[in-house]
């Protein structure tokens, strides 16, 4: 196999293996959008009379069937996905084949290649997301009335109910849109033209290559759509990481509340696992790699971010190893959440448990604030209360939610106003698919633009 970079001597194997590494198994993610952004390429060289419209039809016919052929392999010696689909055109296209590659460079290429996967990618894990938050929203608005006990320093403190509950991690999932929305944005820009970042003495046209693939602009500075390499991949990573963090606090709660000790849910038995040894257990499992996976998480955008800390200015090789933690990333995050809202949809709420919880010490600072109604300074009623807690009683727990009425309490969650917000992010989302698919149909479909 020729590298694109071959000159007139051999590099030593281990030299070879070493650099490679493992992305010509990485690429394997990147196929189709390589194959597609050599479509747009190939029609702005068209356009630019480097190449003429038989050989454009020529190209794009071979690179459709590198997708359509189910076949096609990138090996070690191909070294990534874009050597191999050169490769592969020069194979069956000679020297027409080796004209894909003008005005742009294999960095050009693996910046555009991960922009548009990384786009891909997000709107599979927002719209992921949004799924869950529609399963959360549920379940806070079939249980907004069924009170249980709120904690702090993990000990019980005040009436909670498992609306509050499950909305706080709804409307913490939804925090995270705005950070996956800023990472679309600043992914949602096309590098491709910047060749090795200093651009080429030829005529390109960059923007009509960003309009075939759906970019929303393109990225202006050419050196800068070099040293943006990694800064975006740590971006979505670190909004990856946020989302996995409520992910973990969720699975954390999951597994308590649904340990006999408290009993306030119960996990449906699908997705429990068992033990070697004991044959009564029902294991949470998968919620507890759930939780794990938040510091795997965290890791992959630490070594994102050390990879392209204090690098001088321009394509430096060590930017390979940004690829793999991203693509991992990715994966992760979608799993995780697709666990998740598995978990959601069908776990039960135990009500006559959640209710016999609420023990009599949890109304201790509501007694005080009733004082306070009388003209008590709440000091004082603290203290009073504090010093006759063996005196608390027992209220009606139902009714004790349902009068906390503040905006946000338990008696006023909001819950409309947050399916409300859903409702427009769920549509925003359809529309962003609906024009990034539009954009590649057309692509794939006709050949003049």
């Amino acid at each position: 196999m020729t590298k694109l970079w071959q000159k007139n001597y051999n590099v030593n194997k281990e030299i070879e293996k070493f650099t490679v590494g493992n992305d010509y198994l990485l690429d394997k993610e990147l196929l189709k959008w390589d194959v597609l952004g050599s479509i747009a390429h190939a029609t702005m060289l068209n356009k630019i009379k480097v190449i003429n419209s038989k050989e454009l039809t020529k190209l794009k016919t071979q690179l459709k069937k590198i997708l359509t052929n189910n076949n096609f392999k990138i090996t070690q010696k191909d070294e990534d996905v874009h050597t191999a689909v050169e490769n592969h055109l020069t194979k069956k296209l000679g020297n027409l084949g080796k004209k894909i590659h003008t005005a742009r460079s294999r960095n050009d290429q693996v910046l555009l290649d991960t922009r548009l996967y990384s786009k891909d990618q997000l709107l599979n894990i927002k719209g992921t997301l949004l799924c869950l938050c529609e399963s959360l929203l549920d379940l806070s608005n079939s249980n907004k009335e069924i009170p249980m006990p709120g904690y702090t320093h993990t000990q019980k403190a005040m009436p909670s109910s498992v609306g509050l509950w499950s909305a706080a991690s709804l409307e913490s999932l939804m925090d995270n849109l705005q950070l996956l929305d800023t990472a679309y944005k600043l992914n949602n820009q096309s590098p491709l033209g910047g060749a090795a970042g200093y651009g080429v003495n030829l005529n390109i046209d960059r923007k009509l290559v960003s309009n075939l693939l759906g970019f929303d602009k393109v990225q202006n500075n050419t050196l800068y759509c070099s040293n943006s390499r990694g800064k975006v991949e740590s971006i979505i990573l670190n909004a990856l990481t946020q989302v996995m963090l409520d992910l973990g606090k969720l699975a954390t709660d999951l597994i308590l509340f649904s340990t006999k000790e408290f009993d306030y849910i119960s996990l449906p038995k699908e997705i429990c696992t068992g033990s070697s040894i004991m044959p009564q257990k029902q294991n949470p499992d998968v919620l507890e790699l759930i939780r794990a996976k938040v510091s795997v998480m965290q890791s992959y955008q630490f070594q994102v971010e050390n990879i392209i800390k204090n690098q001088f200015s321009g394509y430096n090789r060590d930017y390979q190893l940004t690829k793999e933690p991203l693509i991992k990333g990715f994966n992760l995050a979608l799993s995780s959440l697709n666990i998740m809202n598995l978990a959601i949809n069908k776990l039960k709420v135990n009500k006559e448990k959640c209710i016999a919880s609420c023990t009599k010490e949890l109304y201790a600072t509501d007694k005080a604030l009733d004082l306070v109604k009388k003209g008590i300074p709440f000091r004082v009623a603290y203290k009073d209360v504090a010093l006759n807690l063996d005196k608390l009683k027992t209220t009606n727990p139902i009714k004790n939610i349902k009068e906390k009425k503040h905006l946000g309490a338990t008696g006023n969650l909001g819950l409309n106003k947050i399916k409300q917000h859903l409702t427009k992010e769920i549509s925003n989302l359809n529309k962003e698919k609906s024009k990034f698919k539009s954009a590649i149909n057309k692509l794939w479909t006709y050949s003049e633009f």
